[in-house]
């Protein structure tokens, strides 16, 4: 008998907090990044082999795994250093062009990062960016809006875009939280 395919209801578990740490070597102009659960990010420069690291920036951000509550199957998201809304900075950016097109449903644009150097590190698949988008929408009214999951490798720059990073639970809420 063929084994049935579970409809998941995801949950978010194993989540925690710290910083994504952006450095750079100014012997080789790499520029790496990674996560610590530390409650102070490190700053100081240090070698490596032939690399001299320097931070370059810190900013606060959150993992997490997803979790069907139906069949307990567990995803993994051990690839995505963060998510980020497209705030439309540049309309050149294939991100942006597809904002703009899905505006109009009220769709709105995360950006799924992975960790640098995006040659040397293993990134989030295709399949694991379709599970978040549905863990996204799932929790939401569909007829308000949805939530579109796109890969950074659809941003035309990094190093100028404005999208507004997602920093803790609170922000995954297009609507303001309500008093208790």
């Amino acid at each position: 008998m063929p084994e049935e395919k579970c409809a998941h209801t995801w949950e978010m578990i194993n989540v925690a907090y710290g910083f994504v740490v952006t450095e750079k070597c100014y012997n080789c102009d790499k520029v790496s990044t990674y996560f610590t659960f530390e409650h102070r990010p490190p700053l100081e420069e240090y070698r490596e082999g032939d690399h001299f690291w320097n931070v370059m920036e810190s900013a606060q951000s959150f993992r997490f795994d997803l979790k069907c509550s139906k069949c307990s199957k567990v995803e993994k998201l051990d690839e995505l250093m963060g998510l980020m809304m497209c705030t439309g900075c540049d309309d050149t950016c294939e991100v942006d062009s597809l904002r703009i097109i899905l505006e109009p449903e009220r769709t709105w644009i995360y950006v799924a990062f992975g960790f640098l150097p995006v040659e040397e590190r293993k990134q989030l698949s295709k399949e694991k960016i379709a599970i978040l988008e549905e863990y996204f929408n799932q929790r939401r009214k569909s007829l308000r809006s949805r939530i579109k999951i796109v890969s950074h490798e659809s941003v035309k720059n990094i190093a100028t875009c404005y999208g507004e990073v997602i920093k803790d639970l609170h922000m995954l809420s297009l609507t303001p939280l309500e008093e208790e």
